[in-house]
């Protein structure tokens, strides 16, 4: 049966949600030239845009669900329509209706996990420390450098792992002092809040805050870019600020002043992915690329869509715990553009990036013999 929400209701819960920027579109399509999902499928931004206006959103359908906050289209839009804060405000009223279609009730687990343990995992807690086994990782004390906050992906997939393992590796190398939180930490629920779940980021965004401020942490390196962007964009609305530093920009920092000596050679032609919420959201582009081309050997090709324009991998505003089938995935597209450019290796700066790019990777016909898929972490520590 298909339910079309009253006029009225939608629209005053629309704006009560933060989707008030609905009202200034003036349905000029710009949105949809440059959305991702247009190259796997017909999707409409403007569409979505124009039946909230009206009071005419259907919350049982998945199409509120499908943006990827990559954020191509509020860099395109000429009346500040603010789509992602806009789009996430429907999402806060499907939450708070318990209203998830097929595709989106994995959120349902995730947020269940993130309640209980802290992590999207369904992982004990006191698991989140188990990536650093036999390596010298110390607890945070006040005065050290850096709390390096490796992330839920780093923390308990085996595939992240290995990341956040090649980044302690590189920081002992340099002398770099830092500490984690451990079972202190919490995932910092940028992806919740996506999903419209504004409670539960709350929770969250609090539980680390606490934590943080308890220990006297000053300077923030975090792996992921959705991390980074939770801590430098959404935890000052908490009244709190840290400097925080991706990884990617500590490797260039790190090879600028010479505390990281790259001294194998890397012979392979590497492409770099510019993920959405390290380039396109916070402006990060030239010290991957720098850290990269300071690397003996290595060539680095780029893609037709780089930089601001790069292509999303489809795991952002919480898709990355959404079903998404086969045909429908922006990772097959991105991968593609890298074997066309004739890349070995597939590098970025994101777990998100790396879980999509692996899936797909194994879905080529050769069975991903041809492209690697590395963090530049791995690669920098591989120089080492």
């Amino acid at each position: 049966m298909e339910m079309v929400t009253p006029f009225k209701e939608i629209i005053d819960a629309v704006k009560a949600a933060g989707g008030d920027g609905f009202k200034r579109c003036y349905q000029c399509g710009l949105c949809d030239t440059v959305c991702p999902w247009n190259k796997v499928m017909q999707f409409s931004m403007r569409k979505l845009v124009r039946e909230a206006t009206f009071g005419l959103t259907e919350i049982e359908s998945e199409d509120i669900w499908r943006c990827t906050t990559c954020g191509k289209c509020p860099q395109v839009c000429p009346r500040d329509v603010k789509q992602i804060e806009s789009g996430v405000a429907l999402r806060r009223i499907a939450t708070e209706y318990d209203v998830f279609p097929h595709a989106v009730q994995p959120i349902r687990a995730v947020a269940a996990s993130l309640r209980a343990e802290g992590n999207p995992f369904g992982e004990e807690r006191a698991k989140r420390t188990k990536w650093s086994d036999g390596l010298s990782v110390p607890i945070f004390a006040e005065g050290m450098e850096f709390l390096y906050s490796p992330c839920c992906y780093l923390s308990y997939d085996p595939r992240g792992r290995k990341i956040a393992r090649a980044t302690v590796e590189i920081l002992n190398k340099a002398g770099v002092e830092f500490g984690i939180l451990g079972a202190e930490e919490s995932c910092c629920g940028e992806s919740i809040r996506k999903t419209g779940d504004e409670a539960l980021f709350k929770t969250l965004a609090r539980q680390n805050i606490r934590a943080l401020v308890e220990r006297g942490v000053k300077k923030v390196l975090v792996s992921s870019p959705h991390c980074y962007h939770t801590y430098t964009r959404e935890y000052p609305e908490f009244m709190v600020h840290f400097e925080v530093v991706h990884i990617s920009q500590l490797l260039f920092q790190l090879i600028s002043e010479g505390r990281l000596q790259l001294r194998k050679e890397y012979a392979k032609k590497v492409t770099y992915h510019d993920p959405c919420y390290l380039g396109r959201h916070n402006g990060v582009y030239e010290e991957p690329r720098a850290a990269l081309q300071s690397i003996a050997g290595l060539q680095l090709r780029e893609m037709p869509e780089s930089r601001q324009n790069s292509f999303c991998c489809g795991g952002g505003g919480g898709r990355i715990w959404m079903e998404t089938p086969k045909g429908q995935r922006f990772s097959d597209l991105r991968l593609a553009q890298a074997v066309d450019v004739g890349a070995e290796v597939l590098a970025t700066a994101c777990p998100y990036c790396i879980t999509n790019f692996e899936d797909s990777r194994i879905n080529l016909p050769d069975g991903g013999a041809s492209i690697e898929v590395k963090d530049i972490t791995e690669i920098v520590r591989d120089a080492l």
